[in-house]
């Protein structure tokens, strides 16, 4: 029943401040863990040794004639009185202990130290597609590639593709963040009939084609509780980027992978059970206080989004099977919306905190001229499983704490911006991705092939006419 981190620090505390030193957190944290756990190892031997004096005792007062029981009686006292004393010692380190062990991220997968440079925040490891490339990016974009030591394919376009942002609102005129942001701040946005249309196709295309691998469908709570949300995260460092509920024990969700992983808290789970596989359809909420002025035109980084989600519940030994096979079912769905993208590892000092492993997709996009992440795919270990005490029951009856892990599908406002900037024509249409079209054709309003700009005049962010070839 050891939780992998745990047995770490325990076994080998140098190791675990590598790891630390490898995400770039400061490895005293380590220190400070060993010396709370001798201290709360310390404390219940001694209580043990004390309860199993005071078993002792026990059995001998039951023997003895009544005139001689006094004095051991009072023994007896002074001894539960000493345990209770030591029982609240004991529950404040481990308080504190605990405090400690759960602000520590996860350890880090062999493979990743051993493919990543530590310079690196991610490595590509996959391209697939023919990007097309702006011959104004020609140079930044070879440029890239060399850093990489790849070469690949790619395409050379002489129109200057529109980015996603204005094309929503300037071109094609089915969104407005200026209003959004009068009514509800920045990050926020309206959007409208076809593009909502195609935020829809999105979520049916993901659930449809998760669905039939046999993964089960799930709407989750939008709220979770603190006691449960602190062991899928370390809220204290994510309390900038989620929502709480004012004079409420509950906060917004970022993803709908966290009260994914909540529904088996407290529960023990037969081998046979594994692997429980979700998919999670959801709205999410962040707060993006971290990301200052980036992305702030358009819908790519926004407070509010859809989002499908893959979840995984597994035998310890079958994560790194079911990291592969997550990672597969995004690339399908990219494949499928066209969209040329590439897989990288994230690299130890850009990964999240709770992931052992992580894959990110970062699809291309051709009017900002580089690579932007659209899912992020982790292998979480037992970090999350041992916070929310998930356990599987082994032959002979041993526990494991099970492993879990999480990957996006589709984030749609994220999507169509890839979309956007993808398939859009020098004329200003944009052609939907073919696999979308029969979700698209059981709605009568919905567009069938190609969204058309709305407006007669199409105007830029700076109100300047846009001429088309």
């Amino acid at each position: 029943m050891t939780f992998t981190l745990l047995e770490k620090l325990r076994e080998n505390p140098q190791y675990v401040k590598y790891i630390l030193k490898l995400r770039g957190f400061d490895e005293s944290i380590v220190d400070k863990f060993v010396e709370l756990d001798n201290k709360w190892r310390s404390i219940k031997k001694e209580i043990d040794e004390l309860r199993h004096k005071h078993n002792i005792l026990t059995r001998e007062i039951s023997k003895l004639q009544p005139d001689k029981r006094r004095e051991k009686i009072e023994e007896a006292k002074k001894l539960i009185q000493e345990i209770q004393n030591l029982e609240k010692q004991l529950k404040e380190v481990e308080f504190e202990r605990e405090k400690t062990l759960w602000s520590i991220p996860n350890l880090i997968d062999k493979s990743v130290i051993e493919i990543c440079p530590e310079e690196l925040d991610a490595k590509p490891i996959k391209f697939y597609g023919i990007p097309k490339v702006w011959i104004g990016y020609i140079e930044q974009f070879k440029q890239e590639m060399e850093k990489y030591g790849v070469s690949i394919e790619y395409e050379i376009i002489h129109w200057k593709p529109i980015g996603h942002a204005d094309m929503l609102e300037y071109v094609l005129g089915f969104g407005d963040t200026e209003k959004a942001g009068e009514v509800a701040g920045s990050r926020f946005f309206y959007l409208f009939d076809d593009i909502v249309w195609l935020d829809i196709a999105l979520i049916l295309y993901a659930i449809d084609y998760l669905t039939s691998k046999g993964y089960r469908l799930v709407i989750p709570p939008y709220m979770l509780k603190h006691k449960y949300l602190s062991a899928v995260l370390d809220l204290e460092a994510f309390k900038d980027a989620i929502y709480k509920i004012e004079d409420e024990d509950l906060y917004l969700i970022g993803t709908s992978e966290h009260p994914l992983a909540c529904y088996l808290a407290n529960r023990e789970l037969l081998e046979s059970e594994l692997p429980i596989i979700f998919i999670g359809v959801s709205p999410c909420f962040r707060k993006e206080a971290s990301a200052g002025s980036r992305d702030l035109k358009g819908i790519f980084r926004v407070h509010q989004f859809h989002k499908v989600e893959q979840f995984v519940f597994c035998l310890p030994e079958e994560s790194s099977k079911w990291h592969e096979e997550l990672i597969k079912n995004a690339e399908e769905l990219w494949k499928g919306l066209e969209i040329p993208y590439r897989v990288v590892l994230t690299c130890p000092r850009d990964m999240s905190r709770v992931a052992a492993k992580q894959y990110d997709l970062e699809a291309w996009m051709p009017a900002q001229g580089r690579y932007r992440e659209m899912v992020s795919c982790s292998n979480c270990w037992d970090w999350q499983s041992y916070k929310l005490n998930i356990r599987v029951i082994r032959k002979g009856m041993r526990k494991e704490y099970v492993h879990t892990l999480n990957s996006t599908a589709i984030a749609s406002t994220r999507a169509i911006t890839a979309i956007l900037e993808n398939h859009q024509e020098p004329d200003g249409t944009v052609v939907i991705p073919k696999v979308l079209r029969k979700y698209l054709e059981m709605f009568q309003k919905a567009p069938k092939d190609v969204i058309h700009p709305r407006k007669k005049v199409v105007r830029d962010s700076s109100g300047n006419p846009i001429k088309f070839e």
